[in-house]
C-alpha cells in the first residue's frame, strides 16, 4: 500500500470516527429513584437533573446524606444505562457497516 492510499485510508478512518462520535452523542437513558431523575447522553455527560419538590423538602428539613446517596446512584444509574446502550448501538453500527475487522472484533 502506498503511501496516499495510507492517507486516503487514514482519512476515511477520521471521517467514520466523526459519524460514530455524533450518533453517540443523540443516545441518551433516563434514571430515576427517590424524586431524583438524571439524563446521561451517549458521551457521558449529564445532560439533567430534575428533583421533586418533596426530595427538596427532605433535604431542607436536615436529610441530606440520604439525599447525596440518591442523587450519586442515580447518576451512577443513567451513566451506566447510556453506556450499556452506546455499546449496543456501536456493536450494531460496526455490523451494518462491516467495520468489525476495522476494530477488531
Amino acid at each position: 500500500m502506498g503511501f496516499f492510499d495510507q492517507v486516503k485510508q487514514v482519512m476515511q478512518m477520521r471521517s467514520e470516527a466523526k459519524r460514530i462520535q455524533s450518533e453517540i452523542e443523540k443516545i441518551s437513558a433516563e434514571y430515576s429513584n427517590g424524586g431524583i431523575t438524571a439524563t446521561a447522553r451517549g458521551d457521558m455527560t449529564i445532560t439533567s437533573i430534575k428533583i421533586a419538590p418533596d426530595t427538596w423538602a427532605e433535604v431542607s428539613s436536615g436529610k441530606t446524606e440520604r439525599f447525596e446517596t440518591m442523587l450519586f446512584n442515580v447518576i451512577n444509574g443513567a451513566l451506566k444505562s447510556v453506556k450499556k446502550m452506546t455499546q449496543e448501538q456501536m456493536a450494531q453500527m460496526m455490523k451494518a457497516d462491516g467495520a468489525g475487522g476495522l476494530f477488531g472484533q
